[in-house]
C-alpha cells in the first residue's frame, strides 16, 4: 500500500495518556496509542514521537506552588521522560523496535540525542521516541516537536487531541463552533488560532512542515492519515 507521508513526527499530549484519571498513566490509553503506531511500523511508515508531560507535572504551575519556573520546566521535561519510557515499554510488549532519546543525558535510560544517529534509527525501521523536550526551559513539547521534526526532515506532524480537528472555538464549550478541514499557516495567525504555541507554530511555517491536528483517540486514525485519507484539520503553506 502506498503511504502519503514515509516519515512522521507524532505529537502526544501528556493529558492523552491520563484516560478518565485525572492524572497519572492509563494502561489502556498507552495500548491504545501502542496499537496505532504499531499499524504505521507494519505499513513502513518511519515514526519518530514526541510526548508531553502535563499527566504528571507542568512547568509553568510550578511557579504557583513557590517552584522556581527553570526548575520547575525541568521537572516537567523529567515528567515527558517517565511518560516516554512506558510507551516504550508497551511498544516493545507487542514487538516494536523503539529507540528512547533523550535531550538532557541520562545513559542509563536513554540515548543522548544526535541528529544523525536518530535519523540511522527510523531508517532502519525504529520507532524513535523523543524525551525530555528541547533540554532546555521555557520552551514547550510542541516546540521540541517541531524542532525535532525539522531535524530529521520529517514529512508531517501530526498532533493527536481530543477532538477532530481545529475549530473556530473550543468544541468542548462552544456548540456553534464549525471546524476546518484545511488552514494556511497565515490564516492560522490572522483568525488568532491555537494550534500550537507561537514557537513550534512559527518554526514549522519557516521549514514548510504541514500540521494535522486529529483525533487520536478515533480508531484507525494514524494510519488513515499516512494513507493520505482527509482526517483532522490540514494546516500547510
Amino acid at each position: 500500500m502506498a503511504v502519503k507521508y514515509k516519515r512522521i513526527l507524532l505529537k502526544l499530549s501528556g493529558e492523552s495518556l491520563m484516560g478518565s484519571q485525572n492524572f497519572g498513566i492509563d494502561p489502556s490509553m498507552l495500548d491504545h496509542y501502542s496499537d496505532q503506531i504499531k499499524e504505521l511500523v507494519e505499513l513502513g511508515v518511519e515514526v519518530a514521537i514526541v510526548l508531553g508531560g502535563g499527566n504528571i507535572f507542568r512547568g509553568l504551575q510550578a511557579e504557583r506552588s513557590g517552584i522556581e519556573r527553570v526548575q520547575g520546566d525541568y521537572m516537567g521535561m523529567l515528567a515527558t521522560v517517565i511518560n516516554s519510557m512506558a510507551l516504550q515499554s508497551t511498544l516493545e510488549g507487542k514487538g516494536v523496535y523503539t529507540r528512547l532519546i533523550s535531550a538532557i543525558e541520562m545513559k542509563q535510560i536513554a540515548e543522548p540525542y544526535i541528529r544523525r544517529r536518530a535519523i540511522r534509527h527510523l531508517e532502519k525501521g525504529r520507532v524513535v521516541i523523543f524525551s525530555a523536550g528541547t533540554g532546555s526551559p521555557y520552551f514547550t513539547t510542541d516546540s521540541a516537536a517541531a524542532l525535532r521534526a525539522s531535524e530529521i526532515d520529517a514529512d508531517v506532524i501530526l498532533k493527536g487531541t481530543r477532538v477532530d480537528g481545529i475549530y473556530t472555538a473550543d468544541p468542548e464549550k462552544d456548540p456553534e463552533a464549525t471546524k476546518f478541514d484545511h488552514l494556511t499557516f497565515a490564516s492560522v495567525i490572522s483568525l488568532g488560532l491555537a494550534v500550537m504555541d507561537m514557537t513550534a507554530f512559527t518554526l514549522c511555517r519557516e521549514n514548510n512542515i504541514p500540521i494535522i491536528v486529529f483525533d487520536i483517540n478515533e480508531e484507525g486514525n494514524l494510519a488513515k492519515i499516512v494513507l493520505g485519507e482527509k482526517v483532522g484539520t490540514l494546516v500547510e503553506g
